[in-house]
């Protein structure tokens, strides 16, 4: 399926496109407004920061209110929508894979951080000032050596590992019931699978195959991560997908429920509304008038 989204590395965020940095952090008051179009895709990792102000971001369709004394998170491949930042005071931390991992071969401790990659969490989260004061001085940690002119890319990760564990034990302390980490990882895994086959409307079966698990067992992490059994996040991401095709493109509902490999376009249809409320045309219609599209 063709790509919706303009994909931005780091470099377009610094207004450098040709840059392949991996690692940025800016402070608002300094940075240039980055020429991006308004919504679109990351291949990297950010996380916002709000000292003071306050900003509404949108995801995918949900909008959230950005609050004093939070951080905001945005993985890649999320639709993010730009919104404007002059008014804040804070910054943003941009990060990729890659770098994250740079010298560490398990990608498992990028999945056991619940903030990230997590697209059923909220990705907004506001700390006590306490909490918040001890993030801030990581984050001036990794700013001051990030502009060293002898800075090092060892401290850099390990101070970013740091400030990314602080967040996840706040998180940790304010939850009931933390989720457990293999948990964590066997759902991400999961949900990049989903994201590679998704278009194929597979069943739960298939994906706990891909990881060797069983159905009932693959039902169960994903209640405990997402609230929701694996059949309604495997229906959750088509229904985003047909959103996004209904919003950007001109296809028919017809010409969507077959890329999604719904070959009856009226249980499509009821499938939609079950999920949404709308009908797909009431849906394209609202949105069409939205984002000003003709």
């Amino acid at each position: 399926m063709k790509e919706l989204f303009t994909h931005y590395n780091i470099g377009h965020f610094i207004n450098q496109p040709s840059n392949q940095t991996e690692f940025e952090i800016m402070q608002f008051d300094n940075m240039e407004e980055p020429n991006v179009d308004d919504i679109h895709k990351h291949t990297f990792y950010e996380i916002i920061w709000t000292e003071k102000g306050v900003s509404k971001q949108t995801i995918d369709y949900k909008e959230y209110e950005v609050l004093p004394n939070s951080l905001f998170f945005i993985s890649p491949n999320q639709v993010h929508q730009f919104e404007e930042w002059k008014p804040l005071k804070g910054g943003t931390i941009l990060f990729t894979e890659d770098f994250f991992l740079l010298n560490h071969n398990n990608k498992d401790k990028l999945f056991e951080l619940s903030f990230l990659d997590n697209f059923y969490a909220n990705p907004c989260i506001q700390f006590d000032k306490e909490n918040f004061r001890d993030i801030k001085q990581t984050i001036e940690l990794i700013s001051n050596e990030h502009k060293r002119h002898d800075k090092s890319e060892t401290i850099t990760q390990a101070l970013l590992h740091i400030l990314l564990a602080q967040i996840q034990r706040c998180i940790d302390t304010q939850t009931e019931k933390p989720i457990s980490k293999n948990y964590l990882v066997v759902f991400k895994q999961f949900k990049n699978l989903l994201e590679q086959h998704f278009t194929a409307n597979q069943t739960t079966s298939f994906f706990a195959n891909h990881l060797n698990i069983t159905s009932h067992h693959l039902n169960l992490i994903t209640k405990n991560v997402t609230g929701k059994t694996s059949s309604e996040v495997i229906r959750a991401r088509s229904i985003l997908e047909a959103k996004r095709l209904l919003t950007f493109t001109d296809f028919t509902v017809s010409e969507i429920a077959t890329q999604l490999n719904y070959f009856d376009s009226s249980y499509f249809a009821k499938l939609f509304k079950a999920e949404t409320g709308k009908t797909p045309i009431v849906f394209k219609n609202q949105m069409s008038e939205k984002y000003r599209i003709r």
